[in-house]
């Protein structure tokens, strides 16, 4: 099972490998150009990928390793070097330990470093069965968290023997539920708090000092010094991400806390990145399709405070007439629709060169499976869910079309 992001998403994947029972390893890989915008949800040395000149940078690839249809380990190809390992070691006051141990020669031939490194914790009786398998489930979920962020690059699952030794096994559903219930939280710390990678820096010291009781206050201090990311503030604190966040979230819309993105932290006079640079000049055109008038007001009223142009279009078969005639940067469209469904029309759109590379997102009243494998066929971008809020709206259309709000918007910060 091979093929793009732009086919398949990343939970239709894993969703299959549970279907099938399957055993063995899914390899995503994504080219360094294609995080021009989205290497914020990524770790800290991805982030600074797209920003290198040289054409030859390596790949970003991700691996998950599955054993009959159920996940056991979840990485990336900047693991090995440990630090996430040692982060989690932190909490429990362990992460010297790894330069103690007793380090049998073939580990530094194997591909999976950080799974061997924590097999050796528990066989040299440095961790407890509990603590390895916490860990090994706060690694899956991290690595989860980033790979739903992901929306372009290529996949491969290869049948393989089963990882040995094995440490635990989580059921696929189970796991992406959570997950995602994790990273829709997320998005609503948008746009204050952007990556898992931002470090909280105090602003106004006294302010938050009179606020917190003295202890949370003195370990905040100690940690909020721009050098502590929000991922490795969880890991060291053996706190949820999303949990950590939203406490800090108050304090970040007062601006007693400001949030500084890791290349701001380590070099101020550094050049915007890419991604900043490309941003839209002039104000998006999204064309929104769909019968229900009272939707089409309301992706309206989400997007023009924002600076974004919006045309609505309620009669499916007067689409193409309206789509060639607005030429937009972005299409939404409705699945369920009478005359002419939302499938049909992506699938005719795409058949025009003028929308061949045009983000097409649909928008659908029921969450299925199947309803997002019809989607992908016809080339759609992404799938968005109704209700949706303005947050998750926005950071969905980001994502394709970065832009920056102009500063005389009622929405600009």
């Amino acid at each position: 099972m091979h093929g793009t992001l732009n086919e398949i998403d990343i939970r239709s994947i894993f969703q299959l490998v549970e279907l099938g029972q399957r055993t063995g390893q899914l390899v995503i890989d994504a080219p360094t150009a294609s995080f021009a915008y989205n290497t914020s949800w990524q770790d800290p040395a991805l982030f600074s990928h797209h920003q290198a000149k040289s054409s030859s940078e390596p790949n970003l690839a991700w691996y998950v390793f599955f054993v009959n249809g159920q996940i056991v380990y979840a990485t990336n190809n900047r693991s090995s070097n440990l630090h996430r390992l040692k982060g989690y070691l932190r909490h429990y006051r362990l992460d010297t330990k790894l330069d103690e141990l007793k380090t049998p020669q073939a580990i530094a031939s194997m591909n999976i470093i950080e799974y061997a490194y924590l097999w050796l914790l528990l066989e040299q009786n440095v961790i407890t069965t509990e603590q390895g398998r916490h860990i090994l489930q706060c690694m899956i979920q991290e690595t989860l968290f980033d790979l739903l962020s992901l929306h372009q690059g290529s996949f491969n699952f290869r049948l393989s023997t089963p990882l040995s030794p094995q440490l635990a096994s989580y059921s696929i559903t189970t796991i992406l539920l959570e997950t995602t219930k994790k990273v829709q939280k997320w998005k609503q710390l948008l746009p204050l708090i952007k990556s898992p990678h931002q470090c909280p820096v105090i602003t106004y010291e006294h302010k938050l000092a009179a606020e917190l009781p003295p202890n949370a206050y003195q370990r905040l201090i100690h940690w909020s010094k721009g050098e502590t990311s929000l991922r490795q503030l969880a890991r060291y604190l053996n706190r949820d991400l999303v949990t950590l966040s939203k406490a800090l979230h108050p304090y970040v819309e007062k601006g007693w806390i400001q949030m500084m993105n890791p290349e701001e932290h380590s070099s101020p006079t550094t050049a915007k990145p890419s991604w900043e640079k490309n941003q839209t000049l002039t104000a998006p055109k999204i064309l929104c399709i769909d019968d229900d008038l009272t939707i089409g007001k309301t992706v309206e009223e989400m997007l023009r405070p924002y600076g974004y142009e919006v045309e609505l279009v309620q009669e499916p078969l007067s689409t193409f007439e309206r789509a060639f005639n607005y030429d937009p940067d972005l299409i939404l469209c409705d699945i369920a629709m009478p005359t002419l469904d939302g499938n049909q029309i992506c699938n005719m759109l795409r058949a025009s060169n003028r929308f061949r590379l045009t983000p097409i997102i649909m928008l659908t009243g029921k969450e299925g499976f199947i309803d997002r494998v019809k989607a992908n066929m016809v080339g759609s971008s992404d799938y968005l869910t109704k209700p949706f809020g303005s947050q998750e709206l926005l950071a969905l259309i980001e994502k394709y079309i970065p832009w920056q709000i102009p500063a005389d918007s009622p929405a600009a910060p």
